[in-house]
């Protein structure tokens, strides 16, 4: 495990390293996630492995920090990772990002785009999304922070069930709870514009039978690659483990070969 500090307060971001050669590699969680838990897998694979590879964990999830105080906006994110990614010595790394995650990966290239060689989105969130009453950040904006303090963060635990609830229950209250409100407002322009506007290799995994992500034929027209994974849902690495190692490894080495 290693760590840095990624606030004026001292606030600290950990990760899990895997050594190996460089380019580096960055994993990027979704919302109530962790890294070390949804990438390990993938990240030691012999498909994937032998590249020097951070399973980072966002400040107020998983083994990093879990400060109160921080605004836990997608901006703010972007540049705590940005943060860690420099006090690591690396540069033009290539990021993988699950869900929100990915809406991280996405601001983290536009907002640091010395960081990041290219991008690998897993599902990642694009657009904003209107709260409602089921499991993830939608449901989770809809309460106030007071409410979600006061026993709506108890509530989502039920909905999410235990598999999910494992790791979110590590998160600091406050975290989650601004986490998911800002990752359902999305960002100014959008994620989805962001993206387009990137000049990095961009590539986006998505479950065969949710069809083709919104959008699609804009995403392909600005360079982003469709890459469907079949037998699979939201969280592909999990649900089709080989599947989502084989797409992954292709998808990078296109990218490191420049194609």
């Amino acid at each position: 495990m290693r760590q840095a500090t990624v606030t004026p307060n001292g606030d600290r971001i950990r990760w899990v390293e895997l050594p190996g050669a460089e380019p580096a590699r960055l994993f990027l969680h979704g919302l109530g996630a962790s890294s070390p838990v949804y990438f390990a897998a993938a990240a030691a694979h012999p498909l994937l492995g032998g590249r020097r590879s951070l399973l980072l964990d966002l400040l107020g999830f998983g083994i990093s920090d879990r400060p109160a105080d921080f605004p836990y906006t997608l901006e703010a994110h972007a540049d705590a990772v940005a943060a860690a990614v420099e006090e690591a010595g690396l540069a033009e790394v290539e990021v993988v990002g699950h869900s929100m995650g990915g809406a991280v990966a996405i601001v983290l290239a536009h907002r640091h785009p010395r960081l990041v060689a290219n991008l690998l989105l897993v599902d990642a969130n694009l657009d904003p999304i209107a709260p409602a009453r089921r499991p993830g950040s939608s449901g989770i904006a809809t309460f106030t922070e007071e409410e979600f303090l006061a026993g709506g963060r108890e509530r989502v635990g039920r909905w999410v069930g235990p598999f999910w609830w494992s790791t979110m229950r590590l998160a600091g209250p406050e975290a989650l709870h601004r986490s998911a409100v800002n990752l359902a407002r999305g960002t100014v322009p959008t994620m989805r514009e962001l993206l387009l506007g990137l000049e990095v290799p961009r590539t986006f995994l998505h479950p065969a039978a949710d069809g083709e992500p919104a959008g699609a034929d804009r995403l392909r027209e600005a360079g982003v690659e469709l890459v469907a994974v079949p037998d699979c849902g939201h969280n592909i690495m999990f649900d089709n483990p080989e599947g989502f190692t084989a797409a992954a490894a292709a998808a990078l080495a296109r990218r490191t070969a420049g194609e």
